[in-house]
């Protein structure tokens, strides 16, 4: 399948229009270098980290690759304006950014060359993103894993491709060619894939991690943290399920913070069940094995050419 009008690829200068998630203490150099050799596009992701970290992280990528590959802000990070910055000064082809509004930032970003991409849940900010100038928007429905949004994105997807001109990316329970071709019946021009890059061989999460994903069944996945503002969806633990308990019994969006903390790096870090955060889309179910990121981006391309 070739790509040649495909705006996603001709946008990001890439040969595939797969984008890898920005998954917070997860997306490193590894991973998102795999990805953008494969033909796709790597995300390094910033989460809270200190922009010196990953500027780090920036630079090992660089050494693995000399294809495009982007980073993720997310808004709500103590760090967002040096990461803003640190995009600019580091030359990175692009940004996705989540959590929150970037407009504040993509003047100076679209002034430095950087192709910007937010992530949206809704139709109303998708046209606030086009409007501020973004270049693409990454449409996430409530299937993905980590922060999410309301709405499906069997739903999502096609309503913000009516609402908008620029080029849309679906994301939200896409693991294979199914789900890219789906995407793009829907109006897409190119899908983000997170859950799936959580089994590539690249990907440096704790073997835990990894192993809760690939048992994962359909009934496996939890929401937690709606009534804070910022829900999260991850893998039913016992963790989860008591957190999940605390909301239902009074507990305080601030206790529930205190709870949260650093459960994430918990679980990608230090395998940690107990008191984890294994986050991943709705679509672990179909997520079966360990392979290379470039053996993911072939495998989803070529049964996407089938079906399309």
């Amino acid at each position: 399948m070739k790509f040649d009008n495909n705006r996603i690829c001709t946008l990001l200068g890439i040969k595939y229009p797969v984008l890898q998630g920005g998954m917070a203490w997860i997306a490193e150099h590894r991973l998102a270098s795999a990805v953008s050799n494969a033909g796709g596009a790597g995300i390094i992701a910033g989460g809270n980290a200190p922009a010196e970290v990953i500027e780090m992280e920036i630079e090992k990528c660089k050494k693995l690759t000399d294809k495009p590959f982007g980073l993720n802000i997310m808004m709500l990070s103590p760090n967002a304006d040096d990461l803003s910055q640190l995009v600019i000064d580091k030359k990175v082809a692009f940004v996705t950014t989540g959590a929150g509004n970037p407009g504040k930032y993509i003047e100076k970003w679209k002034a430095a060359g950087i192709k910007v991409i937010p992530v949206i849940p809704s139709v109303a900010l998708a046209k606030r993103m086009e409007r501020s100038g973004a270049d693409a928007v990454i449409a996430e429905g409530s299937e993905s894993g980590g922060h999410i949004g309301e709405i499906t994105t069997f739903c999502l997807v096609p309503q913000v491709v009516d609402a908008v001109s620029v080029p849309v990316i679906a994301a939200g329970g896409i693991a294979d060619g199914r789900g890219f071709a789906a995407g793009f019946m829907l109006g897409a021009e190119g899908v983000q894939i997170g859950t799936r890059f959580l089994v590539a061989e690249e990907c440096q999460i704790h073997e835990n991690y990894r192993n809760l994903v690939i048992s994962a069944k359909d009934t496996d996945s939890i929401v937690t943290g709606r009534f804070t503002g910022h829900p999260c969806r991850g893998v039913k633990t016992r963790f989860a399920r008591d957190l999940l308990t605390f909301e239902r019994d009074g507990g305080t969006p601030e206790e529930f913070e205190e709870k949260t903390a650093g459960a994430l790096k918990r679980a990608v870090c230090d395998g940690n069940i107990e008191s984890g955060s294994f986050l991943c889309g709705a679509i672990a179910g179909m997520v079966r094995k360990v392979q290379s990121a470039a053996e993911i981006v072939n495998d989803i391309i070529a049964e996407a050419e089938k079906l399309l």
